[in-house]
């Protein structure tokens, strides 16, 4: 078991899939751990917030859409050695308004672009990576 300071603790991190047209989005991570990576909407789940609340806060903070149904998805649990960090990422999938998905905090995401479920870019983030290596198949991307 590696080292850890005594105040490291897990985060839990939402992660939202949102499906339109057989299609995921996804965006281009930049300026924090996983930058170059390509990552679903999403965040940190704030003290007292449901998950399906940070689910939408975080899809409007980042890509100006609503999000219309949410429903539960699986979690994954990444240790990211290199960057001192231990995630719990709890996902979602989600329909959202038709509006087109805009780069709302331009620090931290270059592009967001549609995707094939089975035809995504290598560079995942490490949980998407994990999601897609447990055999997760989001409903409506077959």
């Amino acid at each position: 078991m590696p080292t850890q300071p005594s105040a490291a603790v897990p985060r839990v991190g939402v992660g939202v899939i949102i499906v339109r047209d057989g299609l995921v989005l996804l965006g281009e991570r930049m300026g924090s751990h996983g930058a170059g990576t390509w990552a679903l909407p999403g965040g940190h789940l704030e003290f007292g917030e449901s998950v399906e609340d940070c689910a939408r806060r975080e899809t409007l903070e980042e890509t100006g859409l609503l999000l219309q149904t949410v429903s539960a998805a699986p979690y994954t649990n990444d240790l990211m050695l290199a960057e001192g960090k231990h995630y719990v990422t709890v996902f979602v999938q989600a329909t959202a308004n038709g509006a087109q998905p805009q780069v709302m905090e331009p620090a931290k995401c270059r592009t967001w672009r549609w995707f094939r479920w089975n035809a995504m870019p290598e560079t995942l983030f490490q949980p998407l990576k994990t999601l897609v290596l447990q055999g997760f198949v989001p409903d409506g991307t077959a």
